[in-house]
C-alpha cells in the first residue's frame, strides 16, 4: 500500500493559522477586561479606551513596517518576534496596578506584537507556500482572525467570572510561550528551506515582481487610494474600534448578562467565518465596489438598531446580522488595491489602506468610551457610525472600475 506524504506546506498552514487565531483572540481581549479594569482600579471608561485605542493605533502602522520585516527576514523570524511580544504584554498586563502599565501592555507591546502577526504575515505565507488553492490558504487564515474571537471572548469571560481578569491574562500569556516551540521547530520560511517546491507548483516558481519604489508617492495622488482608505477607516471604526470594544459593556449595561454578551460576540465571531470565506467567492464573480457598497450598507443598517436592542434574543440578532460583514469587507477592498495598483504593489498599498483602517478603530475605541462617560449611554454613538458606513456605502461606489491602474502601467515601465 503506497503512502501518501502530506505535503509540508500544509504543517505551515496549521503554524501560520494557530498564531493567527492566539493573535485574533489576544486583540479582542480588552472588550472582556474594561469593566474589570473599571471595578478594581476606579479608572475611567475614557482612560480605558484609550490604552485599547493605542494597542488599535500601533496594530495598524506595524503593518507595512511587518511587512518590510518579514520580505527581509522571513517569516519565521517576525512571528517568533510577534509571538514573544504577545506572551510578554499578556504576562505582564497581569500584574498592572496604574494607567500606565495599561498603555504599555495592553496598549503597545500587545498592538505592536499582534500587528506583526497579522494579515501581511499570512498573506506572504500564502504566496511563498501555495501555488495551486492559495485562495483556500486565505480563506482559512481569515477564518482562523475571526476564530479566535469565537473561541477566546466566552472563554476569557468565564475566567474573569470565576478567577478575575488577572488569570485571562495569564492564560493568554501561557498561550503565546507554548507556541514559541512549534514556530521555532516547524516554521519554514520557504519551500526551498526543506527542498521541495510550492503546492500545486510542477517545476520552481520565480519570485514574484518586487513592490516598486515610490509607488505609495503616486497612490497617494489618486482618489481610488483616498476612498478606499476612507472606507476601510470606516470599517475599522465602526467593526474592531465600536463594537468590538463596547458590544459587552453595552449589553450589559442594558441588563444582559456577562456571558451572555460574551456569547454574542463569540456569535459574532462564528459568522464573521461564514461571511468572509462568502465574500471571497463572491468577489471572484462580482464587482468589488458593488459588494462594498452593500456590505456598508447592510452594516449601517443594523448598527442603527443597536441603540434599541435590551434582551438577550436582540444581542443574538444583531450579532448575527453585523458578524456576516464584520470582515467581509477585506476580499473586495483587497481585490481593488491589487486591481487599481498592480499586483506586486499589494503589500505596500494595502498596507496603508489597513492602516486607516486601524486609526479609525482607535478613534471609535476611544470616542464611544468618551461618549458613555459624558452621555451616559452607548446609543448616540453606535448612531453615529451607522451613518458613517451609510456614507462608506456611497463612497464605495464611487471608487475607479479601472481593471488596471495606470499607477502599475507607470512602475512596470519604469
Amino acid at each position: 500500500m503506497t503512502r501518501v506524504r502530506m505535503h509540508p506546506a500544509w504543517i505551515i498552514v496549521v503554524i501560520t493559522a494557530s498564531v493567527l487565531l492566539l493573535s485574533s483572540g489576544v486583540r479582542s481581549a480588552p472588550g472582556v477586561l474594561i469593566l474589570p479594569f473599571e471595578y478594581e482600579f476606579g479608572w475611567s471608561r475614557t482612560d480605558i479606551s484609550l490604552a485599547v485605542s493605542l494597542g488599535l493605533v500601533l496594530f495598524g502602522l506595524t503593518g507595512p513596517v511587518a511587512g518590510a520585516l518579514i520580505d527581509r527576514h522571513g517569516p519565521r523570524r517576525s512571528m517568533l518576534v510577534g509571538i514573544v511580544l504577545i506572551a510578554v504584554s499578556s504576562g505582564l498586563g497581569a500584574l498592572i496596578e496604574a494607567p500606565w502599565q495599561l498603555y504599555l501592555t495592553w496598549g503597545a507591546l500587545s498592538g505592536i506584537g499582534t500587528g506583526i502577526i497579522g494579515s501581511v504575515l499570512g498573506a506572504t505565507v500564502a504566496n511563498r507556500w501555495f501555488v495551486a488553492k492559495r485562495g483556500l490558504v486565505l480563506g482559512i487564515f481569515g477564518a482562523a482572525t475571526s476564530a479566535g474571537q469565537l473561541i477566546f471572548i466566552p472563554l476569557l469571560m468565564a475566567l474573569v467570572i470565576d478567577a478575575g481578569w488577572r488569570a485571562s491574562s495569564w492564560l493568554l500569556a501561557i498561550l503565546a510561550g507554548l507556541m514559541v516551540l512549534p514556530a521555532w521547530w516547524l516554521m519554514r520560511d520557504t519551500p526551498a528551506d526543506v527542498g521541495g517546491l510550492p503546492y500545486g507548483a510542477a517545476e520552481a516558481v520565480p519570485p514574484a515582481a518586487r513592490p516598486r519604489t515610490g509607488v505609495m508617492h503616486r497612490a497617494i495622488r489618486t482618489p481610488a487610494f483616498w476612498l478606499l482608505a476612507a472606507t476601510f477607516f470606516v470599517c475599522g471604526a465602526t467593526s474592531n474600534g465600536l463594537v468590538g470594544t463596547h458590544l459587552i459593556p453595552h449589553a450589559i449595561e442594558h441588563g444582559i448578562g456577562q456571558s451572555v454578551a460574551a456569547g454574542a460576540l463569540a456569535l459574532m465571531g462564528a459568522m464573521n467565518v461564514v461571511g468572509t470565506i462568502a465574500s471571497g467567492w463572491l468577489t471572484d464573480r462580482y464587482p468589488p465596489r458593488r459588494l462594498l457598497a452593500v456590505y456598508y450598507g447592510f452594516r449601517g443598517l443594523s448598527l442603527l438598531g443597536l441603540p434599541w436592542v435590551n434582551d438577550p434574543l436582540g444581542l443574538m440578532l444583531f450579532a448575527v446580522l453585523f458578524g456576516l460583514d464584520y470582515i467581509a469587507t477585506v476580499p473586495p477592498t483587497s481585490a481593488l488595491v491589487a486591481d487599481l495598483f498592480g499586483r506586486e504593489n499589494v503589500g505596500t498599498v494595502f498596507g496603508w489602506v489597513f492602516c486607516a483602517h486601524q486609526i479609525g478603530a482607535a478613534l471609535a475605541a476611544w470616542a464611544g468610551g468618551a461618549a458613555r462617560e459624558y452621555v451616559g449611554d452607548y446609543g448616540g454613538a453606535f448612531v453615529v457610525a451607522g451613518v458613517m458606513a451609510l456614507t462608506a456605502a456611497v463612497l464605495a461606489i464611487r471608487i475607479s472600475r479601472t481593471p488596471t491602474a495606470p499607477i502599475a502601467e507607470r512602475a512596470q515601465s519604469a
